[in-house]
This record gives structure tokens, C-alpha cells and sequence, in this order.
């Protein structure tokens, strides 16, 4: 099914293609790389909503982040990504820099706990795709640093079916995701979806008073 999804899509742009294999070829846990198809989702929502400040919790390997900027309405909007190992900087600056949408992005290596506050800024959008055990902590963060009307999207929220699994000794990360899950679920000042695409992907609106 991934593959015909895959062949019925736009095509993955040749930067993207070679940053996924580069990926697979040089870090570890290359699954945590976004990919085509939900690559592609990430630029046409980022089209849809047309943000001027856009906040991503967790880089990678900057795959995500590309996908992001390259959605951006023009060179006047920008990306701040956050990457808290510091290892990963050199192999995602390079990356960012052979992208034509590189020059829409800043990369912060650290803490967003700590970033995030120093920057000062309200964002239009913000992508949560970081330690699954602080999604709770992720989130309230983001809701203070969003402006109404704005949009979370935030990845991994069925994390392999183990969220409804119904078993009673989960790990910390997933107990994590079940938190942040019925955190939203149960918050008024957002409408919510948790979409089935990969490991599930959850798109948050805060409402306009």
C-alpha cells in the first residue's frame, strides 16, 4: 500500500531523495525520518495554512524541517527547528544547505525547553515530533508560543498501536503518548484529529475567541 500511495503522490523532490538515503546510510534509527509520503502532507498542510512562523520541536535529520519550509508562502516566512544532539548539527547543516528552502530555516541545537522561551516569538504553526516522554511538557510549551488560530501537528501519536493496546505496563515513552493524547482530548481550547498515516499523526487548531 505504501507504494502505490508512493506512486499516486507527488514525486519526492531529488534533495529529499538523497537526504532520506543519507539517512538510512548514517544515523541510527533512520525510521524516524519523516519520508515521501508524509513529507508531502507536511508541505501541503503548511500550504493550507499559509504561516509566517513556523516552530519545529525535534529535526533529526532535517527532513521534516525541508518539508516545512518548502510549504512556506514565500522567503519571508521561516522555520526555527530544534535538535537537542548535538551530533546530528553538522549532518543537518550540510543537508540544509543543498536545499533550495535551506536559506527559510534556522537550526538551534539544545534544549526547546529552554530555546523556545529565549526566542520570544509566537508562532503560526509548530510541529512536535521530539522525546515522546515530554509531549505533555511539548505541548503546553507550544500553546504558550502559538497564536490563536494556529495549528500544532504533532507526530507519532499511535506510536505502533501500543496507545490502545490496553496494556497495562507500558514503557515511558509510550505512556508519554497516551498522556499528550488524552491531554488534547480533553483540552476545549483546541479541535483535534489523529490522522492513521504512518505512526500517526495528530493536527491541533486553536480556536480564535
Amino acid at each position: 500500500m505504501k507504494e502505490y500511495i508512493a506512486s499516486h503522490i507527488d514525486p519526492e523532490p531529488q534533495n529529499l531523495y538523497r537526504l532520506d538515503r543519507d539517512t538510512h546510510l548514517q544515523l541510527l534509527y533512520p525510521r524516524m525520518c519523516s519520508g515521501h509520503i508524509q513529507g508531502r502532507l507536511l508541505k501541503m498542510l503548511v500550504r493550507m495554512i499559509k504561516p509566517q512562523l513556523v516552530l519545529e520541536l525535534g529535526t533529526y535529520s532535517g527532513y521534516s524541517a525541508l518539508c516545512l519550509a518548502e510549504g512556506l508562502p514565500d522567503d519571508t516566512c521561516h522555520v526555527h527547528t530544534i535538535e537537542i544532539e548535538e551530533e546530528l548539527e553538522d549532518f543537518i547543516s550540510e543537508h540544509l544547505a543543498q536545499s533550495p528552502y535551506g536559506k527559510r530555516i534556522t537550526l538551534h541545537v539544545g534544549d526547546a525547553m529552554d530555546i523556545v522561551p529565549r526566542l520570544g516569538m509566537m508562532f503560526d504553526l509548530v510541529y512536535i515530533d521530539a522525546n515522546k516522554r515530554d509531549y505533555v511538557a511539548y505541548y503546553d510549551l507550544a500553546m504558550s508560543h502559538l497564536r490563536p488560530g494556529g495549528f500544532i501537528i504533532a507526530d507519532n501519536t499511535l506510536w505502533d498501536g501500543k496507545v490502545a493496546d490496553g496494556n497495562e505496563h507500558h514503557d515511558a515513552q509510550t505512556l508519554g503518548i497516551m498522556a499528550f493524547n488524552d491531554r488534547v482530548a480533553a483540552d476545549p481550547r483546541v479541535e483535534k484529529v489523529i490522522l492513521p498515516l504512518r505512526d500517526g499523526l495528530t493536527l491541533i487548531h486553536l480556536i480564535e475567541k
